[in-house]
């Protein structure tokens, strides 16, 4: 029998921001700006559970194109959990991404009960943690973000990712507690990443590139922003040569994720990409 006193809703935007915080205390280590670019990404895609109106659960079920969404945020406050307010929160966020091929990236721990809502294991993910030491002289093939044009860095970004993101890519690479270095040889983007802030050191994603020389060569020019911080970056486990150089850097494996999807998986060559986004979006 359900509560009649916890009703679900949309987030506002200051919401997002308790979503954030309860990720922080998780120890998902949040981008200080992470909420506004989330936002942006699809403001209706967003939920909180409420009991008597105060804030129990969140989930995000983010829509991407016409055809994928992506869920993440999905934590029910401690004291609430096995009262029935997560799964509730669960369903309503599947129901708004209906007749989508829906992503994840879950603790493994969790991949049975993923599996029961229709997911499917794809890979692992990754997660490094080190120092990466910026090299003395940076190659000057990578470039600013002022230097290249937004549609062109859209259009790389692109074929790395399910479908075009603009709405959330465009705060994503501008925001004000990080660095967005673009590779480019002859006019074409051959790889990009961006580096943020966050609640501790900073997060390396994504990292697109087209080989392992370049992405290496970004994470060493990213890693200049980090000033001696803790770097962390999530490495999709197919993809041999990322590994390799998140082991070079002597960083260490400190968590892992499992990316699931209801259908199948997207066509998109891991072996260009060295590091994801986030695991709260994709």
């Amino acid at each position: 029998m359900q509560d009649v006193r916890y009703t679900i809703r949309t987030m506002t935007r200051q919401e997002l921001d308790i979503a954030a915080d309860w990720a922080a205390a998780e120890g998902w280590n949040p981008g200080l700006y992470d909420a506004d670019c989330f936002y942006a990404a699809d403001p209706d895609g967003f939920l909180v559970g409420l009991l008597d109106n105060e804030p129990v659960a969140t989930i995000s079920a983010v829509k991407y194109g016409r055809s994928f969404g992506f869920i993440g945020f999905y934590i029910v406050s401690p004291e609430y959990r096995g009262k029935g307010y997560g799964i509730q929160i669960w369903n309503a966020g599947l129901a708004y991404l209906k007749n989508r091929n829906i992503g994840l990236d879950g603790v493994v721990a969790q991949q049975d009960n993923y599996k029961r809502s229709g997911f499917k294991p794809a890979y692992r993910n990754i997660r490094y943690q080190g120092h990466i030491s910026d090299t003395p002289e940076r190659n000057p093939n990578i470039k600013k973000l002022g230097e290249v044009p937004f549609d062109v860095l859209l259009a790389y970004d692109s074929a790395h990712f399910f479908t075009p993101r603009p709405n959330f890519l465009d705060p994503w690479v501008k925001q004000p507690s990080g660095l967005t270095l673009t590779y480019m040889t002859n006019g074409c983007v051959q790889g990009y990443g961006v580096i943020r802030q966050c609640e501790t050191g900073c997060k390396i994603g994504p990292l697109f590139a087209d080989n392992p020389l370049i992405a290496g060569e970004l994470a060493a020019a990213l890693a200049s922003y980090a000033k001696g911080q803790t770097i962390f970056l999530d490495v999709p486990e197919p993809n041999a040569a990322a590994v390799s150089m998140a082991i070079d850097f002597s960083m260490l494996p400190v968590f892992y994720t499992a990316r699931m999807y209801t259908g199948k998986s997207p066509s998109i060559d891991l072996d260009r990409v060295f590091g994801v986004t986030s695991f709260e979006l994709g």
